[in-house]
């Protein structure tokens, strides 16, 4: 058989028309055979047994030879392996059965795109039978009597649904697989079934046996050997022939979690690619179908569904060259290579193999089963080849459908109209009995253009014959359906009841919009969308307002205001349409078919009628039915345009290089030669070459000494030199900071994703592109941002090794290093990471769907290392992605929260600067902008004469790449420029002006400098290749100018590093001071002020940053066919630049203005000749004109050119040399060139007005004879000109860093880029945002241009999707919003704005927040008069005594004298040790101190230290409350109630208790009643169990306090009490869900400290006899009853010990050191105390830094204490705390227990640090009005008014007005008092303060209170407040005043005031006034204070 095949192999061979030698051909074939056989034997074997195999090896449908499909496919490999690498060719029958089968099955697929989903999951395998029969119904069997027949079920009754038994282990036996059954009654459900994975199909869609073996699951039955019985069982209950390639749809998979989810889709040869989704818009390209979809609930509107379209991704990036994408690409699917369509004709390394597609039109089947594939949809019916050249032209589009799917790759698929084409077999299905249409020969030939073919309407017939020169695209098939179809977004307007658009409509429309197309402008899909969506709106809404006046009915019939278009109306409407165009649109009308339509335009081109036509539209209108229609594009512009943007990045690539390698282009320099007069280039310079050969030498000398020439002559060296120092702009610290507060928020947010008081400190890794140059950049900015320095490096420690280890490049080697930092981060739980993905929006390729050869390891390496599971659940790592186009990481399915985006601040708002910037920013919009300015050439420019000549081109070279084109004529024209420059004038007609003045520029800027400092001019030529092509040319042409020294060019290849000549390197280190021998620059910022060329490489900017010395930013090579938002953004934004404020652009331009004429002539002899008036007010209305007098093409001069922002005098024309001076120099010419510098105004008028410029003397050629400004003679130039002189001499760099680059633009970019859109939205805006996203709807609405970043963020949110390609594409969790990772952030910003120094500094300022985190400010203050001590050689106790000895504490005099510094402002309290010195004391209380911030300092916490919420750790989770053991706030509420008889009623408290803490409690047993909180006994000696009870009022502070007491107990066991208000319990309860709460009464709520404290201690006593009760049953006596509390203000943060040296004499100096321990130790210490019961109040030390050594040398003093303090309840029960007041309740406490003899004990050695807090405390009264609610502040004296009076009452308590009108204004009731410490006021048993201007002397009116002696003191006022009985008149007789001393009586009311003056017999030496009597500001309801003062007589 294999001879017979041989033999027959060669006749259909040399039909064919492939050239190759016989003798090859034969060597090949022994070569394949053998491969076939030694590595299939299996296939021969079967071949022999199974004669219906080789019948379908070739096919008898249309009469061809049964061989033919053998023979071509034989004949493929051999071709392919000829052009291979390999050495061993595909095995030929491998092709031949499996990927053909393959192949015929999407097609299958692929020829129904235009049907019903439904319709075509239904009877997708009967409309591809062999007969064009119609399909018969299928009958299932019928089930058996009794069994299950639910759908989900299986018979026997047993639950199939995925969703029912997920989590049920299931048992799979060895060699079994767990699949996913799609029903067709259950759209959204999987049934599980068990296969056998033999039959099922590898990851490449091959190798699953015939036939089908499964289990059914649910009843565990097993053996089903049919799919039809299987299906029967499993209830699927089907309309068609089961089919195992169409019902089984999934693997399954299990998760983490364990529970079994839907995985990978199985690869079925094309199965999963069969629907068209009407609402995916124009993407009908993407690979993979979302496996949701694949049934029929595919149909809902936002989850498009992707079409058949088996082989390219629009979305792809650049492959290997040596790979192909149609079969290379292999996305993976849960870590295996996903289903992926080979082609039939693929070989994996082929890369120039003959198109045989033709032949394949007539193949059958391959087996029998596969009835799906029919003869109507053979592979070869349409072509969508754009290759020009027949070898490569089939390499990747055959490929089932492949190629132009790529569409977008470079375009993103939606730009361009066919941009993301269906390329392959998608045709609607045709009567078979159709005869296809013929393509006829050598049409490329003759027409010069490949016509690009849109399916419209219904049925698009067959093409056969010449498809290499065709190209048919579905886009516009995809369009209409999908504006068919309503968006949900619109069905609120009742869109429901409203037709979609018309298809009759739709074409007419479509006919409209290409009518009024320019002949230069290509049709995007957008405008096209936008058009439907305007149309359908309009007459949507008008029928909605109709709809809303009717009569409401159930279904309402509302008739359009406009009669439809009817299909016999529409050719004549199309027609009508169509005739005001100049024939540029052409209507076909046919009759009977479009394939008649087609063939009558195929004729046409051939005879050249359609010359002139760009499209043409045909229409097939005769039946009733819907019409049939297509366009054909056939302006060669166009459609080359249109075809070319339908090659991937990859695909372009490898085109561009076939044409270099094969020799292609040499045509194009062939006809190039052909255009000079002179000969060729090369010739000319050559001769230039020899004939200046002998001037060289010298002149370089003359060159390189020139700037030390320079100095010699007293020209100063240039200054302007300096490269910029790192720092910080305004707006990069706001947007730090910005990061810093979204990072603080999500660790503040309940959901507990960060826990950032966890963390010590910061790490991070930045991932950058795998650019050379971008990560030599990148570290740059990190060696000099400090960053490190920050993070805690030492300096001489930081090697650039080191540095390094911080940033990673993308590439094969990155994850060596990602893998060391996830390795860090998990071994460093306490250490914060931030993972920095900069230029974020390069690589989002999934690694799961990736279409990349899997030779390349950096394809989907982002995915695959940032979204890694490592990275997402890791607790201490923040993603931050920073980009300057987020629009693809801002889709449905995005992982970052649209909380989490940070946008860069806007630097202007209303014209006013809101960052103060010594530099001005130029981005997009104000290179935009510059275009409709009018007062000055534009930024923004296209050349014309380029354009015109590169499309000439193309029409005689329409088999090149127009890139190509593109490319070697800009090369042509810099070469030509560049000899014009030296000397060479008649080359200056093979240039363009915009090329000349680059040119010009570019040379003459290194001598305009003393230092040779220059220009750069960025060349971008994407394409590898032809960038290098372009270097060597141009570097040759240079090299033969002799220009090597004046100016470099550089080749930027992303993949290497910078490479430039030793001279210029050189140059760099002087002008940079580098002394270092082996320096190289490594980024382009280095290049600064170099003169030079960078031919700037790569599909993509990588990110790298330019330089300030750039002038011109050549664009005019960009890929204008890849028009994509991001695309076209980040080429623009190479020139993106900030321009020095002070000098600005525009200012520059007005000045060059001046000097220039305003009227320029055409310069070229392709352009009309046009005066341009520039900026004329009359033309900046007029679009058209404005374009034409601000566009920047060569109908502007030289000198308008000089217009554009250059601002160089050399410009004012290109120094054309004349004849004579051909034979000088190069050097020689370039001095000369310079001359024109010095022409005035007055000179260049007469010039242009004597001249006719003709096109070859557009530029005048002007020599004077004023010597040149360098040259020694310079100093004999005219006066006239020396200050041309100047102006030349100054520094070009210095100029382009005062002016934004200028861009050159392809035409088709500048016009999409500079129109606007209805909403004033840049057209360029609207765009498809990225080429691996598409839109989820066409019917969407437009984006408007006051759209700010987060609104545009919302947009693109909710209307665009990932393709399947993208990495985001499978996050999505069932419509669940949990897919947004919570730790990840998107930073976004324009291109080279500081994105990078913000997000370094925001890494600083984090460093610095963490640190502070775990630092606190503490009070640090001296204590307070200390000089008023009494100094005592006397020490009460030895230096290392541990406690106090009861007796000899006894004898310690009480220190009446406030030393805590925050009393700094209360009055002094005199006793009998001080004698008063009112000058020392005044001088200590300076007035302003009292209103300074108190002194601070920062502590680092300790482990030991007490801390608020926002602390979380393991250890503490517990007490916290956050173990699961104890569920959120499970707590009781409980009452506890208690007498005391100063109140005169029953006090009610309530506890709050949570489970966790009732073992502290004592309940009742049958009710649960809280009956006593336990007490130890004072004998207990648990080192684990704190014994006193903690309390803590607190208020406002529920956030902020310090009750996390346990790291300061050191995890000691305690009983810790929150005493908080009324209407504060919830908030409180909320954060502090495990602690004891005490909530005071209601009528406390507005109550002060006094009151907490009061209760507390009432409480503890009360609690202290039920105790004492209760334990005394159990035989315990009351005394030991523990009766210590302690109370604990809620900012005590950290406690100390000081430990003496206690060696030598005690009373000299001795050494001691102070540390932190915890509150545990320090509360045991004390607790251990002996007679620790006889003590009233212990307390400690407030810390201070300041504390001398005196003051510690005694280890206690009996003195006040504060803040912290341990209360005997037991000794001080007839001592209370004042329940009214609300300052100094302390210092009055101490006082009153002190006058009761009690004993007050202060520990020196210990002290308690407070944390200054800012919120709550004291600082939550606010004293208001009570009549508005005006925040007025208002004064302390507006706190008391006269009784009965009209004063504005006050909403505040009367004794917080009584105490803060006494302490600011209390002179006024004691003018005698004032300073007067020497003559204190009497205040009797109570403590006021009275400001710290005022002393007072406290005594008790107690009888056997201890006292101070004030037998020798004369008091200067008296102050008597709330007076009980006890303060008698005999009392206050003892005591002696002052003459005219005052009086002060303080009452609750007016009554008790005249009782107490009575009572006390007052009057009989004071002296009373009636308006003496005061009140404080209260209402009456608010029981003011009443005051009576009086005079003593």
């Amino acid at each position: 058989m294999v001879a017979e095949q041989v033999s027959l192999l060669w006749s259909p061979w040399a039909n064919l028309g492939l050239h190759m030698d016989r003798f090859v051909l034969n060597k090949w074939v022994q070569s394949t055979f053998n491969s076939i056989f030694s590595t299939n034997p299996i296939w021969v074997t079967q071949l022999n047994q199974n004669p219906e195999w080789r019948n379908h090896m070739g096919n008898s449908y249309a009469g061809q030879l049964k061989t033919t499909r053998f023979e071509e496919v034989l004949h493929n490999s051999i071709e392919a392996s000829l052009r291979s690498n390999n050495l061993v060719p595909r095995p030929v029958f491998s092709q031949l059965y499996l990927e053909a089968e393959q192949q015929l099955s999407s097609l299958e697929a692929g020829s129904r795109v235009d049907n019903e989903e439904e319709e075509e999951e239904e009877e997708e395998e009967e409309e591809g039978s062999e007969s064009s029969s119609s399909p018969i119904t299928y009958q299932m069997k019928p089930p058996p009597e009794g069994c299950c027949t639910t759908d989900g079920f299986c018979q026997a009754g047993k639950d199939l649904k995925l969703v029912s038994i997920s989590n049920e282990q299931i048992e799979v036996p060895a060699g079994f697989l767990l699949v996913g059954v799609k029903s067709p009654n259950l759209p959204d459900h999987l049934l599980v079934c068990a296969v056998d994975k033999r039959f099922l199909p590898d990851d490449y869609g091959r190798n699953a046996l015939l036939g089908f073996s499964g289990n059914c699951v649910g009843c565990g039955k097993k053996g089903f050997c049919y799919f039809t019985e299987f299906s029967n069982h499993i209830n699927l209950k089907l309309t068609t022939q089961p089919k195992k390639q169409k019902h089984l749809k999934y693997y399954l998979v299990r998760n983490a979690q364990g529970t079994l989810m839907k995985g990978s889709a199985i690869c079925w040869k094309g199965a999963e690619f069969r629907s068209c989704q009407p609402s995916s818009s124009t993407c009908s390209n993407p690979l993979f179908q979302p496996p949701e979809n694949t049934g029929p609930s595919a149909t809902v509107p936002n989850e498009p569904v992707l079409a058949a379209h088996p082989i390219i991704q629009a979305g792809m990036h650049q492959m290997a060259p040596d790979q192909l994408p149609s079969t290379a690409c292999h996305p993976v699917y849960n870590g295996k290579d996903s289903p992926q369509q080979h082609s039939v004709k693929s070989n994996l390394s082929s890369m120039t193999r003959p198109s045989v597609l033709g032949t394949l039109t007539n193949s059958g089947p391959p087996k029998k089963r596969h009835k799906g594939w029919s003869p109507e949809s053979p592979l070869s019916n349409e072509a969508w080849n754009l290759q020009p050249n027949t070898q490569i032209t089939n390499r990747n589009k055959n490929d089932g459908g492949g190629g132009g799917g790529g569409g977008g790759g470079s375009g993103g698929g939606m730009s361009c109209l066919p941009h993301a084409p269906l390329v392959g077999p998608v045709s609607s299905p045709v009567l078979a009995s159709e005869e296809p249409v013929l393509v006829p020969d050598n049409l490329l030939k003759i027409y010069k253009a490949k016509p690009v073919i849109f399916k419209g309407h219904g049925n698009f017939p067959y093409l056969c014959g010449n498809l290499n020169d065709v190209i048919v695209s579905p886009l516009l098939y995809t369009c209409y359906k999908n504006a068919q179809s309503l968006s949900r977004a619109y069905e609120q307007y009742g869109a429901s009841t409203i037709p979609p658009i018309s298809e009759e409509m739709q074409l007419l429309l479509t006919v409209y919009y290409l009518v009024q197309l320019a002949s230069d402008q290509v049709p995007l899909i957008e405008d096209l969308e936008q058009i439907f969506m305007r149309s359908w709106r309009e007459s949507h809404l008008s029928e909605i307002r109709q709809y809303q006046q009717a009569i409401p009915q159930a279904f309402p019939q509302v008739p359009g205001q406009i009669a439809p278009v009817t299909s016999a109306q529409l050719p004549w409407l199309a027609g009508l349409a169509a005739s005001s165009c100049n024939d540029s649109v052409h209507i076909i009308e046919c009759n009977c078919s479009l394939a008649e339509g087609l063939s009558e335009m195929f004729k046409m081109l051939m005879e050249g009628k359609l010359v002139k036509t760009n499209y043409v539209v045909i229409i097939c209108a005769c039946r009733n039915r819907a019409i049939d229609s297509c366009i054909a594009v056939t302006g060669k512009y166009q459609a080359r345009i249109l075809s070319e943007s339908m090659l991937t990045p990859a695909e372009y690539q490898k085109e561009v290089s076939y044409e270099l390698v094969t020799g292609k282009v040499e045509a194009l320099g062939a006809f190039f030669s052909t255009l000079c007069p002179d000969g060729d280039i090369d010739v000319l310079l050559d001769k230039f070459y020899q004939e200046n050969r002998t001037h060289i030498s010298s002149s370089l000398s003359a060159s390189v000494n020139k700037p030390a020439a320079l100095e010699v002559t007293g020209t100063a060296v240039c200054t302007s030199y300096n490269l910029e120092p790192h720092q910080i702009r305004p707006f990069q610290l706001a947007v730090a900071q910005k990061l810093l507060s979204h990072v603080c928020s999500i660790a503040d947010s309940s959901t507990q994703n960060l826990d950032l008081g966890s963390f010590e400190k910061v790490d991070f890794l930045i991932c950058v592109p795998p650019s050379e140059v971008t990560y030599q950049q990148t570290l740059f900015h990190l060696w000099h941002s400090g960053v490190l320095l920050e993070l805690g490096f030492e300096k001489e420690h930081l090697t650039k090794q080191r540095v390094e280890q911080y940033v990673v490049k993308l590439d094969a080697e990155a994850q060596t290093k990602f893998k060391a930092f996830l390795q860090n981060s998990m071994q460093n739980p306490h250490t914060l990471f931030v993972l920095i993905h900069d230029h974020a929006h390069w690589d989002l390729v999934s690694a799961v769907h990736s279409l990349y050869p899997q030779s390349d390891p950096a394809v989907g390496l982002v995915d695959r290392l940032l979204n890694c599971r490592e990275v997402k659940e890791a607790p201490n790592i923040v993603t931050l992605h920073v980009t300057s186009f987020p629009y693809a990481l801002q889709t449905q399915h995005t992982r970052i929260s649209p909380y989490n985006e940070i946008h860069w601040p806007s630097l202007y708002n209303n014209g006013a600067d809101l960052y103060h910037e010594n530099k001005k920013y130029y981005g997009l919009p104000e290179f935009i902008e510059s275009t409709f300015s009018g007062h000055s050439l534009p930024l923004l420019r296209y050349d014309s004469s380029f354009e015109a000549m590169v499309m000439a081109l193309g029409k005689r070279f329409p088999r090149l790449h127009s890139a190509v084109i593109r490319t070697f004529v800009l090369v042509q024209h810099y070469s030509a420029a560049m000899m014009a420059v030296c000397g060479l004038s008649q080359m200056k007609n093979y240039t363009t002006v915009e090329t000349l003045e680059i040119t010009q520029n570019l040379i003459n800027s290194s001598r305009q400098c003393p230092s040779g400092h220059g220009l750069m001019v960025v060349l971008r030529i994407p394409c590898i290749p032809l960038a290098a092509v372009a270097y060597e040319r141009l570097s040759h042409v240079r090299e033969r100018l002799a220009l090597e020294d004046h100016f470099e060019i550089i080749l930027g290849n992303p993949n290497s590093g910078i490479t430039i000549g030793k001279h210029f390197v050189e140059q760099l280190k002087i002008w940079q001071k580098i002394e270092d021998a082996e320096w190289r620059p490594q980024t382009y910022l280095e290049l600064e002020g170099l003169p030079c060329i960078l031919i700037f490489s790569g599909m993509d900017p990588q990110g790298e940053s330019l330089p300030r010395s750039l002038r011109y930013c050549d664009l005019r090579l960009i890929n204008s066919s890849c028009l994509v938002r991001t695309a076209l953004e980040q080429e623009l934004g190479l020139a993106a630049y900030f321009v020095s404020s002070d000098i600005s652009g525009e200012k520059v331009v007005a000045n060059d203005v001046l000097e220039s004429d305003p009227e320029k002539l055409s310069s070229t002899d392709n352009e009309d000749e046009e005066t341009v008036t520039e900026g004329s007010t009359s033309e900046k209305r007029s679009p058209v004109k404005r374009e034409r007098s601000s566009s920047h093409d060569s109908a502007a001069s030289s000198v308008s050119s000089k217009m554009s922002s250059t601002a160089f005098c050399s410009e004012l024309s290109p120094p054309l040399i004349t004849v004579g001076e051909v034979g000088k120099s190069p050097h020689q010419v370039l001095s000369s060139s310079t001359e024109e510098s010095t022409n005035t105004e007055r000179q260049r008028q007469k010039v242009e007005k004597d001249s006719k410029l003709t096109a070859k003397t557009a530029q005048p050629s002007i020599t004077s004879s004023s010597p040149p400004p360098f040259s020694s003679s310079s100093a004999s130039s005219a006066p006239t000109h020396s200050s041309f002189v100047l102006q030349a001499s100054q520094c070009s760099m210095t100029k382009a860093s005062q002016q934004s680059p200028i861009v050159y633009l392809p035409k088709l970019v500048y016009d999409i880029v500079t129109s606007a859109d209805s909403t004033g939205l840049p057209k360029s805006s609207s765009l498809l945002p990225y080429h691996s996203v598409m839109w989820a709807s066409s019917f969407r609405p437009l984006m408007s241009k006051m759209m700010t970043c987060t609104e545009q963020s919302l947009y693109y949110r909710q209307w665009t999707v990932p393709k399947p390609i993208h990495m985001d594409y499978n996050n999505r969790n069932e419509g669940r919003m949990d897919t947004f990772h919570p730790r990840r952030l998107l930073l976004s910003g324009p291109p080279q704005i500081g994105k990078t120094g913000a997000y370094l500094q925001f890494l600083s300022i984090l460093s610095r927040m963490l640190i502070r985190l775990t630092e606190v400010d503490v009070y640090d203050e001296e204590e307070i008069n200390n000089d008023l001590k009494e100094e005592s050689e006397q020490y009460y106790h030895q230096s290392g005594v541990a406690w106090p000895d009861l007796e000899t504490f006894k004898t310690m005099p009480f220190d009446y004298i406030i030393h805590d510094p925050k009393y700094e402002d209360a009055s002094l309290i005199c006793s009998r040790i001080q004698n008063m010195n009112s000058e020392d004391t005044s001088a200590n209380r300076k007035q302003e101190d009292l209103y300074m911030r108190r002194q601070t300092t920062r502590m680092r916490l300790s482990k030991y230290a007490a801390y608020n919420t926002y602390h979380h750790c393991e250890q503490c989770h517990q007490y916290m409350g956050f173990n699961p053991r104890y569920q959120l706030y499970e707590s009781t509420l409980h009452a506890f109630a208690f007498s005391y008889s100063m109140l005169g009623e029953e006090i009610q408290l309530h506890f709050i208790i949570p489970k966790s803490k009732e073992h502290h409690f004592v309940f009742s047993h049958p009710g649960r009643q809280l009956e006593s909180m336990r007490l130890p006994l004072v004998t207990d000696k648990n080192q684990d169990y704190i014994k006193s009870p903690t309390f803590t009022p607190t208020t406002g502070r529920h956030e902020h306090g310090l009750f996390n007491l346990y790291h300061a107990m050191d995890g000691a066991s305690h009983l810790h009490v929150l005493v908080v208000k009324e209407y504060e319990m919830a908030i409180y309860k909320k954060y502090w869900p495990n602690h004891i709460m005490l909530v005071l009464p209601s009528i406390f709520n507005s109550a002060g400290v006094g009151a907490a404290h009061f209760l507390i201690k009432e409480l503890s006593y009360h609690n202290l006899e039920l105790e004492r009760n209760r334990q005394e049953e159990l035989g315990i006596k009351p005394q030991d009853i523990w009766p210590f509390i302690v109370i604990s203000d809620d900012s005590c943060v950290m406690w100390n010990a000081i430990e003496i040296d206690c060696s030598g004499d005690r009373k000299s100096e001795y050494a001691w050191t102070e540390r932190n321990i915890s509150l545990k130790q320090i509360l045991h210490h004390i607790e251990s105390t002996p007679n620790v019961t006889h003590y009233a109040l212990i307390g400690m030390r407030k810390w201070s830094s300041k504390t001398k050594s005196g003051e510690i040398k005694e280890p206690f003093s009996c003195c006040h204490v504060h803040d912290f303090i341990m209360l005997n309840v037991d000794l001080t029960q007839n001592v209370q705390y004042n329940q009214n007041r609300f300052m100094c309740d302390d210092v009055d406490f101490n006082l009153r227990a002190h006058s009761a003899g009690l004993l007050i004990c202060r520990f020196n050695r210990f002290s308690v640090m407070k944390k200054q807090i800012a919120v709550g405390g004291q600082r939550s009264f606010h004293i208001k009005s009570k009549v508005s609610d005006n925040p007025v502040s208002i004064a302390p004296a507006q706190y008391i008014c006269a009784p009965d009076s009209k004063h504005t009452f006050l909403a505040a308590p009367a004794q917080l007005l009584l105490e803060k009108y006494l302490q600011y204004h209390s002179h006024r009731f004691f003018p005698l008092s004032l300073k007067n410490y020497s003559h204190p006021v009497l205040s009797v048993d109570c403590y006021l303060n009275l400001g710290s201007q005022i002393a007072v002397c406290y005594v008790s009116s107690r009888p056997h209170s201890l006292n101070v002696s004030c037998s020798g003191m004369i008091f200067s006022g008296l102050l008597l407040y709330l007076c009980d009985s006890f303060v008698v008149a005999s009392f206050l007789k003892k005591f002696h005043f002052l003459k005219g001393a005052t009086l002060c009586v303080i009452c609750q009311d007016r009554n008790s005031l005249r009782q107490t003056v009575v009572r006390l017999e007052l009057e009989d030496e004071w002296q009373f006034r009636l308006r003496d009597e005061f009140q404080t500001a209260n209402a009456k309801e608010d029981k003011p204070l009443f005051f009576l003062t009086g005079r003593h007589i």
